[in-house]
């Protein structure tokens, strides 16, 4: 299975960061959730305490398969301008391998040029940010190694599609038809 690594910075968006962490985690992948702040403990943008499996500098990342940022807008602003992030970043998107964000962090993708010429999506509004990029109004765009997701809405299906990525269109149904909620009305 993959080894993914998911980022998480004080004022990151809850649903964003957990979703993929969860189902990534379901169908077996080793799902490492890591603090910039310098400390395990990061504060969501609702006001939910999280613990970060380990911190930035505790950790090589050389056995990455996909790199997942988060929204929320102070937590995208904190990602940003964390510049060991950005020079990994750099580093693995020039190495092939997989980069995803969700609702504001994709904007970091347009400052590091990854969606130039690409399509991608972003939290509305901000579609200025994707320089170089068709901006779609999608909830998930994947082309290429790089995935983006619209916002918190779009969460679960930026998850599934993450899922199959990784592993497969099979896991990633099935993940759904156990996940999904079966509505029958009662009227």
């Amino acid at each position: 299975m993959a080894k993914v690594y998911s980022f998480f910075a004080d004022g990151f968006e809850e649903v964003e960061a957990l979703t993929p962490v969860d189902l990534l985690r379901r169908t077996g992948n080793d799902v490492v959730t890591v603090s910039i702040m310098g400390r395990k403990q990061i504060h969501g943008s609702h006001g939910i305490l999280v613990e970060a499996d380990t911190c930035f500098e505790d950790l090589g990342f050389e056995d990455g398969d996909l790199f997942i940022l988060p929204g929320g807008g102070e937590g995208t602003q904190n990602l940003a301008k964390y510049a060991p992030l950005t020079e990994l970043l750099k580093k693995v998107y020039g190495e092939g391998k997989r980069v995803a964000a969700i609702c504001a962090a994709p904007s970091i993708f347009g400052t590091l040029g990854f969606v130039n010429g690409k399509k991608a999506t972003v939290y509305p509004g901000m579609e200025g940010t994707l320089t170089g990029a068709d901006a779609l109004d999608q909830p998930v765009v994947t082309d290429g190694k790089v995935t983006t997701g619209r916002g918190a809405g779009a969460a679960f299906d930026f998850s599934l599609e993450l899922v199959k990525l990784m592993n497969g269109e099979q896991a990633a149904k099935k993940l759904k038809e156990q996940t999904v909620f079966q509505h029958h009305s009662v009227v």
